[in-house]
């Protein structure tokens, strides 16, 4: 009997722990999340124009968003982590059931025999990124063709298999490699190399502020990232298969409501293209806009 009520309560601590999913989120993506929702259903948000609105944080919405849609009721509960590579391991060993930061799918590729990989919330041809380097940078805001960069130095990592090659294509000075974002941005604003890739920004601005991280995007120019990017769930969680078919169905209807697109264009990810002089333009053919 008493094994028995033993037995009974570790499986009711585990349902318990299992219904409120922990998910670490890069902090200052979650206090820029907090900002954004602050009381609203997160659920019913349509209108994604905010100061407050990013990349990633759109991620945020439309992953809990096409979760809710499919069918899976489980609480998700946040916590805030810098060390956001860790995440991929936790999600390989099924200690974590899914990254609301979206992967490259190069990336998500890497770990397909321990993740479900969704549809693809942003598809391939449209991403592109802007040029961000120091306020203070005496010469790169002059930058207009490829031939250009030959004269700078950039940051990513490739851990990033997709920055990472869209850098390595273009006719650097160097390349450097840093795997911490915050890190990155440091190198960038203290000038210690040139420039890195950013999304651009919801506003319209041209500069990027966290701390005493200060960058400046170079104006009218882009570069086009040829991947797509997805929604990553670990295989080996106990509810991974549940939220796997919970959010591919949600994203089927999101993306039939033209919901995805038009969040990703609040968020600046998505930019109208014949404003700018994408620098390593590709022969492929855009995605049709729905």
């Amino acid at each position: 009997m008493k094994r028995w009520l033993i037995g009974f309560l570790c499986l009711s601590c585990l349902f318990d722990s299992i219904a409120e999913i922990q998910i670490p989120i890069r902090d200052d993506v979650l206090a820029n999340y907090a900002k954004f929702v602050k009381d609203r259903d997160v659920y019913g948000i349509r209108d994604f124009r905010s100061e407050f609105i990013r990349r990633d944080v759109v991620d945020m919405v439309i992953a809990q968003q096409a979760l809710k849609l499919g069918g899976f009721d489980e609480t998700f509960r946040y916590w805030p982590d810098r060390a956001n590579f860790r995440n991929a391991r936790l999600l390989q060993k099924g200690e974590l059931l899914l990254s609301f930061d979206s992967y490259w799918l190069e990336d998500a590729k890497a770990m397909e025999a321990d993740v479900y990989i969704s549809s693809p919330i942003i598809r391939n041809g449209e991403y592109h990124a802007g040029i961000f380097a120091s306020p203070e940078h005496p010469s790169i805001f002059s930058l207009k063709s490829l031939s250009d960069f030959q004269d700078y130095t950039g940051v990513s990592t490739p851990i990033w298999r997709t920055d990472w090659q869209t850098l390595s294509d273009l006719p650097l000075k160097s390349l450097f490699r840093e795997d911490e974002w915050v890190s990155q941005a440091n190198l960038v604003s203290r000038m210690l190399v040139d420039f890195m890739m950013m999304p651009f920004s919801s506003d319209g601005k041209d500069t990027y502020q966290l701390e005493t991280i200060r960058l400046r995007s170079v104006p009218n120019v882009a570069l086009l990232l040829k991947d797509s990017r997805h929604f990553v769930i670990s295989r080996h969680h106990p509810l991974g298969k549940a939220a796997y078919d919970a959010i591919e169905s949600g994203l089927k209807q999101l993306r039939s409501e033209k919901r995805i697109v038009s969040a990703y264009k609040y968020a600046g990810f998505l930019i109208d293209t014949s404003k700018y002089n994408v620098l390593n333009k590709s022969s492929t053919t855009e995605p049709c806009n729905h």
